[in-house]
C-alpha cells in the first residue's frame, strides 16, 4: 500500500476503486496493533485483506438488494457502522442540485455533531464533499478546523472521525462520516477499509440511482398513457394534465403518476 504523507490531523488523497470482488470468506481475527514498547496499543486495525473481499462482496449483495436507492444509504450506513472498528456512528451526507444537503445516519450517539454541522454549514462530512478529498481527524474535542463540534464530540464520547467522499454519477456528490470511539489517527488498515467499502458503494449506488430514474420514467410514461385513454389528448397536454395535478395536490410527479395507475388499475 502507498504512504500517505499528510498532517496528524488530516489526510487528503485520491480514492482508489477496490479490486475484483472475492467470494465472501469466513470471518478472519482482526490484527491488533503494537505499541512502541511491545504491547498492544489503542491504535484500531482493520481486518485481514481477504476479509476485505468478503466484505466488500456483502456490501454489493445488500445495496444490489436493497428496494430503493434511500434503502441502499441507509444499508450502508448501518453496515459500516457494524463493520469499521471502533465506529460508534456513522452517517451520510448528499448534496444535489438546487436543494439543501440530505442526510442518513446509524449509531447510539452522536446526533448532535450532525445537526450542528449542518447548522454551520461545515464539519468533516461537509468538508469532505466540497474537497472531494479524504478528511481525518484524530481527536474533534480540540480540532481547530471545527471548534464548534468539540463540546458535543465530547458530551457525546466522540473522538476521531473519518470522512471519505462519496460521489454519486449524475446526481450527488457527498460524503460518508465515520466516528469513532478512541482518539488518535485511525491506522491505515481502518482507512483502507473505510475508503474501499466507499468506494464499493459510489459504483452499487449509481447503478441504483440509475435503476430508479428508469423506474420513475417508466411509471410516469405509464401515467401519461392512461390520461390520453381517459382524455382523448395529446401527449403533450397528458403531460401538462400530469404536471398540473401534481402541483395543485402538493405532490411530485411520480406520487401522482402512481396513484393514477393504481386508479386505473382498480376500475378495470
Amino acid at each position: 500500500m502507498p504512504r500517505v504523507s499528510a498532517p496528524k490531523s488530516r489526510i487528503s488523497s485520491p480514492l482508489r476503486r477496490p479490486a475484483r470482488l472475492l467470494r465472501r470468506p469466513a470471518r478472519l481475527p482482526r490484527r491488533p496493533g503494537r505499541s512502541r514498547d511491545g504491547g498492544h496499543s489503542a491504535v484500531l486495525s482493520g481486518p485481514h485483506a481477504v476479509e476485505l473481499a468478503g466484505l466488500l462482496h456483502e456490501l454489493s449483495a445488500r445495496l444490489l438488494g436493497a428496494p430503493s436507492f434511500d434503502a441502499a444509504i441507509e444499508r450502508l450506513v448501518a453496515f459500516l457502522a457494524a463493520t469499521v472498528p471502533g465506529t460508534v456512528r456513522c452517517s451520510v451526507t448528499l448534496i444535489g442540485e438546487g436543494g439543501p444537503p440530505t442526510r442518513t445516519a446509524n449509531g447510539p450517539r452522536g446526533e448532535s455533531l450532525d445537526t450542528i454541522a449542518y447548522e454551520s454549514s461545515t464539519g468533516p462530512g461537509l468538508d469532505a464533499a466540497r474537497s472531494h478529498a479524504l478528511t481525518v481527524a484524530d481527536d474533534l474535542t480540540a480540532d481547530a478546523r471545527w471548534p464548534h463540534l468539540a463540546e458535543p464530540a465530547a458530551t457525546a464520547g466522540i473522538a476521531a472521525v473519518v470522512a471519505v467522499p462519496l460521489d454519486v454519477p449524475r446526481a450527488e456528490v457527498g460524503a460518508v462520516s465515520v466516528y469513532l470511539d478512541r482518539p488518535g489517527t485511525p491506522g491505515p488498515d481502518v482507512l483502507v477499509t473505510a475508503m474501499a467499502l466507499v468506494n464499493q458503494a459510489e459504483v452499487l449506488l449509481g447503478e441504483l440511482r440509475r435503476r430508479d430514474e428508469t423506474s420513475t420514467h417508466a411509471t410516469v410514461d405509464r401515467a401519461i398513457g392512461v390520461i390520453i385513454a381517459q382524455r382523448g389528448c395529446s401527449v403533450r397536454e397528458a403531460h401538462d394534465v400530469l404536471g398540473e395535478t401534481a402541483q395543485r395536490l402538493g405532490l411530485d410527479r411520480q406520487a401522482v403518476a402512481d396513484r393514477l395507475i393504481a386508479a386505473a388499475a382498480r376500475k378495470a
